[in-house]
This record gives C-alpha cells, structure tokens and sequence, in this order.
C-alpha cells in the first residue's frame, strides 16, 4: 500500500571505505541522530529507565538538515574528524509502503480486480494465459490467485468428492425403501431434467456458474429424488390391484401431479424475489434461487410427461406381469359347490 514518504539513506560502501567506514557504522550514526539511541540508564530506587538521546529536531526536520549531519571518523593522525553525510550516501525522499502486507511470514503485494460481464473462472484463465506468456516474474518472486478465485477452486474440489458421495446414499437409501435396483434407477430418472432446468434459467437470466449455483443444483437431487418416489410407490400400489403398465402409470401421474405441482410452485414463487433481486449480496444469493425456480419450474413439468413415459417402457419390458385379482367370495363359493 503506497502513499507513505519514505526517507530514503543509501550508503555508498567505497566513499565510506575512504574514511575507514563501513556501512555499519553510517547506520548507527543516522539511527542515533534520527531516531535516537540508549545512552546511559538512569536508576531510581528500585526502578530504571534508558536515557535516550538525538540531535534537536531543528536538525532532523528536513532533507536538507539530514544531508548535513556529521558522521565521525578517525584520522590517520589518530584525531578525530566529521564528514557531511551527504559524501557518505544518496539521500532522497521518496514514496513508499505505509504497509506491508506479511503472510507465512513472507512479504507479498496485493493486486486486487473485479469481474464484470464474465465468469471468475475465464477471466482468471485468461489472466494466467496472458500473465505466463508476456510477464517474467524475477527470481525469488512468484504469483498465487487467491481471493474468491481460491475459494472457488477449493469449493470445486469439495463438491467433487460431496456430489457423488450424495448420490451415492440417495441410491442407496433408494434401494432401502423399494428393494429394487430398477426401481431405484427410475426415482432417479428427473434428476437430469431438473438439472436441465436450472441450466437454462442460468442461460436466460445471463448468469455464470458459481458454487452458489452448484448447491442450487445439489438441493434439486433431494427434490427431483422425492417427486421418483411418489411416482414409482403409487405405481407399484397401483400394479398390485391388477391394473396393467401403461394405465398404472398414467394413474399415478395423474395422482401425483398435484402435490408435485404444488411443492414446485411453492418453491418457485418463495424463491422468485431473490432469483430477481438486485441489490447488495444479490451475487451470491440470485444464482442459487435462480437455479431452484429453473429446475422447479420445468424440472416437475417435464417430468410428468417424459419420465412416465420412459418408465412405461422400462417397466413394460422389465417388469412381470400383474398379479393376478382374486376373485369375490361369492364366485369363489359357486365355483367350489
């Protein structure tokens, strides 16, 4: 961070050397008179302070005044004698740090920027492309992305061991509740179209992927999974009083479509004014909300008229035929006299 003067005192080493000087001893004569130094300590009973001593500010207070400070040396005569400090070093006021920025106790310097109009990602490849082929970094420096870029990349890699560990227990949860591996794959079968979904919602509204939108996306899996399930144990409920395949499933889309058409819009209509906001933290709560609303509202849509279907034709060619209805009492009676 610029904007602090700096006084700037640079020793040259051969005049010093002239005078019998090292830059060491330059140094202690400009701390001494600039900023003072312990001369002798003073004891008061039982306490003690440190006498500190400089030159008078009258002395001190301009470039000019530090310019002609008097550094000692000795003579070949073994007498004592002064020089300017000036002859010894290039002084010069300059701008500087007023802070330095420390982390694993290493210096680095921020550069901060902001992305309009595109994605993080593409910008900061674009960036690295640019800065790798036009920019040769001097020895011992080196460049690290960090900000919300490093949280991205880091949030990616949590969601690619999170995402299909998730699927993973829906699948198994979902073979503990039907007992059936092609029953299971089925409760399974709108989860592309709610994905689908919150894909063009983010297409319409011209908004990028970001790990808001990611956990959008994961929260559809639990919604799309629920919306299976009612299809699929109403289907198999439907199958055992007798009813054939295709009309079983058009029952129980039928049944169905109700509640999944109301949890769906309930979630639409609640999450409407944050997919559309605006204002201040709308950047991290709008791709989230728009990615619920897009696969809410045509994930359940689409499902109801392309997953039955599918369903139909899996189950037809899979699944056995109906069990057969045991016929009334009476008959049953008649037929044993």
């Amino acid at each position: 961070m610029l904007g602090q003067p700096n006084l700037n005192i640079k020793v040259d080493r051969e005049k010093a050397a002239r005078y019998g000087l090292n830059a060491g001893d330059v140094n202690t004569v400009v701390q001494a008179a600039l900023g003072g130094t312990v001369a002798t300590t003073l004891f008061e009973a039982d306490r003690q302070f440190n006498v500190t001593v400089r030159v008078a500010p009258e002395f001190r207070d301009s470039i000019d005044t530090v310019r002609r400070l008097k550094v000692g040396f000795q003579t070949p005569s073994g007498n004592n004698a002064y020089i300017p400090l000036t002859e010894l070093a290039d002084i010069s006021l300059d701008t500087g740090a007023s802070y330095i920025f420390h982390e694993r106790n290493q210096r680095f310097i921020p550069i901060k920027f902001s992305v309009r109009g595109r994605d993080l990602g593409g910008t900061v490849a674009e960036a690295q492309q640019r800065i790798a082929g036009n920019v040769k970094l001097p020895n011992g420096y080196r460049i690290i992305w960090a900000g919300e870029f490093e949280e991205l990349q880091q949030a990616k890699a949590r969601l690619m061991v999170i995402v299909p560990i998730s699927l993973a227990l829906i699948l198994l949860l979902l073979y503990a509740l039907f007992n059936s591996m092609r029953d299971s794959l089925m409760a399974l079968a709108g989860i592309p179209f709610s994905i689908g979904g919150g894909v063009l919602a983010l297409y319409f509204s011209g908004l990028d992927f970001s790990i808001s939108a990611a956990v959008g996306f994961v929260s559809l899996f639990g919604v799309s999974v629920m919306n299976g399930i009612l299809i699929i144990t109403y289907y198999n409920q439907v199958r055992t009083s007798g009813m054939g395949t295709i009309e079983a499933m058009e029952h129980a889309a039928e049944q169905r479509m109700r509640p999944m058409l109301m949890t769906a819009l309930s979630a639409c209509i609640g999450l409407l004014p944050a997919a559309i906001s605006t204002g201040i933290g709308s950047q991290v709560q709008r791709p989230l909300a728009t990615v619920v609303v897009g696969g809410m509202l045509i994930g359940p849509i689409i499902m109801l008229v392309v997953v039955p279907a599918l369903q139909t034709i899996l189950l037809g060619r899979t699944g056995g035929p109906a069990p057969a209805v045991p016929p009334p009492l009476e008959e049953a009676g008649e037929a044993h006299t």
